[in-house]
This record gives structure tokens, sequence and C-alpha cells, in this order.
């Protein structure tokens, strides 16, 4: 029976990581320019945001594996449940996660700044004259990801070498579960080191991106639909370019060979015709973008299923709306909770020994949990909610040094180095949700599970506590729980226990990233007033830096919704316009 329920629920995980696979796969090539598209640069993003999501995943398989062992009900272990048993789960468990970790961290700070180099090296005309070759290339590619080599050296060695905390009296470690904290090798520190910095990096790119984007998501849901449909927009848009060019050659054919050139008033006509060609250009290609138009078969399919999906739109994001703000005060519960009830406060990063405020979401998870694998859906929906509002901030802020954007992430136009940094960032702010989850959103479930313990002694004769006759002696298990029947039947998670190591080990760390989240509430709360009153500017055409655009992708992104335009964007059939005259293009170079 323990081996059946082990192997489903890998079996789960494995199937969650095909579907991650599938999930970067449509991001990265709905993203990336078809034009500039690189095998390279997209295998490894896609392996990337495949391996990050994968170790943000791995904690509802770490709860269910460890709370196998015990039975809730009874607060004891299993039969099956040895001491040997539970080592080589969390054995198994730790080694997934130092791998996973590891790959992360090699991927950012390794892998993508080499494939960003090795992009930037090609030259198509040196190629072409035989003046570079693939060694040259690659020669180039290393030379300039030697300092990020040299980069992830000095973290390891600082890791290595760099003194930890001590059990130190007054510092509350007198729990055993803080001093299995302080235990470990150099090999071990060094890579808690390594992934406590890289949290801490990814804590400040998840409040500027994240915070915004999970109030921007929902809001944009609810605010843009389009107006009028493509298919129905480049007809219009062909039928008003024809007679646009015919009265310009109208024009020019009436004044063919007068002294004098044109009259100042056929004058005026024609550049406002220029002008209102110009608009019509543009105009027709966002039409063609917008129905898929020189895009492969996989955006021309995501278009199709947007569209499918359009009258949900509204529903969706007021549902979006009310789960970002159940995340919300679910985080700013616990936030209070730590800081007013914490044990060791700055001491351990504010781990939380019991939790005494009640927590909603917390609740559901650990209720969910006995019963797997509805909270591992539950969990997964919640990801990747958090992981689409750090794509949308990311698109709507897009890739800046201080107030100077350098890239800009947008739906089949996003190059291949954008891609690249994009990917590097989304990966932080992945590690960032992590510990946001597990020490904020969810700590009791992400840290025991469902877990509980019989708090009575062992009777002569007995291996364990019996809790039968007195249900009221059944606790959850806690970092609190010092008696010898708890330490006999709780085992915290695997990945809990790497995160608190960081703080324990590393209080500057846990302390940074603690207060972090309330600057990370700040921002959802800002950016959430700011969209009621204002529509965010957001979409497949965001062109900020362009404002002659504008007009034209108000017409596919406006606040008006008809299901008409829904079905003509799904047929791809334009809906007939009857004849008479049509409403004047705005011109904006007027």
């Amino acid at each position: 029976m323990a081996l059946i329920q082990t192997t489903l629920i890998w079996v789960v995980y494995a199937v969650v990581l095909a579907l991650l696979f599938a999930t970067a796969s449509v991001f990265v090539y709905v993203y990336q320019a078809p034009r500039e598209r690189s095998a390279v640069v997209s295998i490894i993003c896609i392996f990337t945001l495949t391996s990050l999501l994968a170790t943000v995943l791995l904690l509802p398989v770490d709860v269910a594996l460890v709370s196998s062992t015990t039975s809730s009900k009874l607060g004891r272990r299993k039969d099956w449940a040895t001491q040997n048993r539970v080592d080589n789960i969390t054995l198994t468990l730790r080694i997934v996660y130092y791998t996973l970790y590891s790959l992360d961290a090699l991927l950012c700070l390794l892998v993508v700044p080499f494939t960003y180099f090795w992009y930037e090296e090609y030259d198509e005309v040196a190629t072409e004259e035989g003046n570079q070759t693939f060694t040259s290339r690659l020669w180039g590619a290393l030379k300039y990801t030697i300092a990020f080599a040299l980069l992830v050296v000095i973290i390891f060695l600082v890791g290595f070498f760099v003194p930890v905390a001590k059990d130190r009296e007054g510092a509350h470690y007198d729990y055993g579960y803080f001093k299995k904290l302080l235990r470990e090798g150099h090999g071990e520190r060094a890579l808690t080191f390594a992934t406590g910095l890289l949290i801490t990096i990814g804590t400040i790119i998840y409040i500027v991106y994240t915070g915004p984007g999970l109030a921007l998501l929902p809001v944009a849901m609810i605010k843009q639909a389009p107006s009028i449909s493509a298919p129905t927009l480049s007809a219009n848009t062909a039928s008003a370019l024809e007679e646009n060019l015919e009265r310009q050659r109208q024009l020019e054919g009436r004044n063919e060979g007068r002294e004098g050139g044109l009259p100042a008033k056929d004058r005026r006509e024609l550049d406002a015709l220029v002008r209102e060609e110009r608009t019509l250009r543009r105009r027709e290609r966002l039409a063609a973008e917008a129905s898929g138009e020189g895009h492969n078969w996989l955006v021309k399919a995501w278009i199709k299923v947007e569209a499918v999906f359009r009258p949900l739109r509204l529903l969706g994001g007021l549902f979006l709306m009310l789960v970002a703000i159940f995340v919300w005060i679910s985080m700013l519960l616990t936030g209070i909770d730590k800081a007013k009830n914490s044990v060791c406060k700055t001491h351990c990063g504010y781990i939380l020994a019991h939790t005494q405020i009640f927590n909603p979401l917390n609740w559901i998870f650990v209720t969910a949990s006995k019963v797997f694998p509805i909270d591992y859906v539950i969990f997964l929906l919640l990801v990747l909610f958090l992981f689409s509002s750090s794509i949308v901030g990311l698109a709507t802020i897009g890739i800046r040094f201080l107030w100077l954007r350098i890239f800009q992430i947008r739906q089949g136009h996003t190059s291949p180095q954008a891609l690249l940094i994009g990917t590097v960032m989304l990966t932080l702010m992945a590690l960032a949700i992590n510990y946001a989850i597990a020490m904020l959103v969810a700590p009791q479930y992400a840290h025991w599970g469902p877990q509980t313990y019989c708090n009575r002694k062992i009777l002569p004769g007995a291996d364990q506590p019996d809790c039968t006759n007195d249900r009221h002696a059944i606790i959850p298990c806690t970092e609190k729980s010092r008696t010898d029947q708890a330490r006999a039947v709780c085992t915290p998670s695997v990945m809990s226990s790497f995160l608190d190591r960081i703080s324990v080990n590393f209080s500057f760390f846990g302390v940074v990233d603690f207060w972090a989240q309330f600057g990370f509430l700040a921002a959802y709360l800002l950016v959430f007033v700011l969209t009621l009153f204002r529509t965010p500017r957001m979409g497949n055409y965001q062109l900020e830096q362009d404002a002659e655009e504008d007009e034209e992708e108000g017409l596919l992104a406006s606040t008006g919704r008809r299901f008409g335009a829904t079905w003509q964007d799904i047929t791809g059939r334009a809906k007939k316009q009857p004849s008479g005259p049509g409403p004047r293009l705005v011109d904006n170079e007027e």
C-alpha cells in the first residue's frame, strides 16, 4: 500500500512536469518574434522555465510524501513508517531538491548568460564570408561568460567559509527543530548561501513585477476585450485603403501637367490622404498580427483559443481578482503573525513556531492535503496564477535599468536577448514565489501538511501513544512541538527545512525576505487602486513608446464587448459592413 501511494504521488508529479513543459513551450513560442527565432535560445528558455517551475511544484509532493507516513486521525505513524523508511523518503526528496536548486542556479548564472553572448556573437555577414567560425563564436561567448563563472565561484566560496549562526543563549534555539537546522556540512552550507542570495535578489524583482502583475492581470481581463474582430478590421481597412489610394490617383491625375503644381486646396487634401494611408497601413499590420498572419500554427492556435474563451474574460477576471485579494489577505495575516509572535524575530528570519492568527488559505491547503491530489491541483493553479502575474508585470513594465527601458516583452515581438533576460528574471521571481508560498501564503501546509501527533504518554508495552478515545489530545505538528511523542511522529517537509535553514544560518537573508513581503503587498495595493480608476495599457500591441498607434490599438483593445467580434475571430470571417460613409479616421499626425 505504501509503495502504491508513493508511486502515485511521483506519477502525478511526472504528469505535472509534462504540463509545465507544455506551458513553458507555449510561453516561449507565443512571445518570441518569429523572424528572430533561434532554436538554441528557445530550447534553453523552455528548459530553464520548466526547471524552475518543477522546483516550486515539488512542494506538494514533498508534503504528500512526508504526510503519508502518519495517520492524521490517530496522531501516530503508520505501521510501515519506520524511521529508516522515513529517512529514505526525506533523503530522496533532498537529492531531488538539491539537484533542482543547483540546476536553477547554474542555468541562471551560467547557461543563460552563455546563450545570450552566443546569440550576440552571431554575425550573418561574417559567417557568409567565412570570417566567423564555430570556434571563434564559441570563444567570444565564453570570454564574456567568464565573469559570470567567477561570480558563481565567489558565491559558493563565500557560502563555504562564511560563519553561520551559533546556538547561543537567549536566541530561542532551544527547540529541537532549530538545533537540527544548525547542523549541516560545508557543501550544504555553500548551496544554502547561494540559494538564499538568489531568493533575496529574486524577492526584490518579485516586488517590482509580480506585485503589480497580480493586480493588473485580473483588472486587464475585466476591462479589456476587443470591440471589433480582426477579420472585420482587416476588411474595413482594405476597403478604406483602396478608396484612399483611388482618391490620391484622381488628385494626381487631375493636376498632372498643371503649371505651378497642385492648388493649395488639393495639396492639403493630398497630404491628409498620405497621412491617412500611413495610418491605414499600420492598422492593416495590426489586423494581420491579430489574426496570426505570418506566425506559426502554435501562435494561430493560441489566438483561436483566446477568442473562444473571450466571453469568459469578465467572469474569469472577477474570479482572479477575488483570488488575488484572498492571497493578499492571507499573506498579510501571516506577516502580522510572524512579526508579532515569532519566537526569535531577527535571529532566525521571523520563523513562526506556531501560527496564532487564522490564515484562511493555509487552512484550505491543510484540509485539502488530507486527500491527495486535491491540494496539488490548488497549488498548481496558484503557482501558475502567480507566474502569469509575473509575466504580465514583466510585459507591462518591461526590462529596465532604473527608468530606462532596455527591452520589452510582447507577444510575437520579443527578441531572443529580451527572452533570455526575461527568463533569468522569471527564474529569480519563481524562487521568491517559492519562499512566499512556503513562508507566508500557507506556512503550516508547507511545513507539516496535515500531520498531527498524540499528546499522550506512551503506555508500558506500547510502541506509540494511543489517542483513540481522546480526540482532543491529537494536536497539529508545529516547530514548537518538543515532546518525545511529537519528535517520533512529526516530519517537516524538506523544502521548508531548506528555507528555514537559510533564515536560521544566514539571518540577514531571512530578515530581508520577510520584510520585503510587505513591500510586495504595498505594490499590489497601490497598483490595484490605480487600475480601478485607469484602464491599464496592456495587450498584444503594447507600444507605449509609439504614440501614433494609440488609436489603432484602441480598436483591438477597447473596453467595449461584442460577442459578434469573438465569433468572427474564431471563424476568421469578417462581418459584411453596410454601404455608406464610415467614420473618418483619426489622423494622429495632425
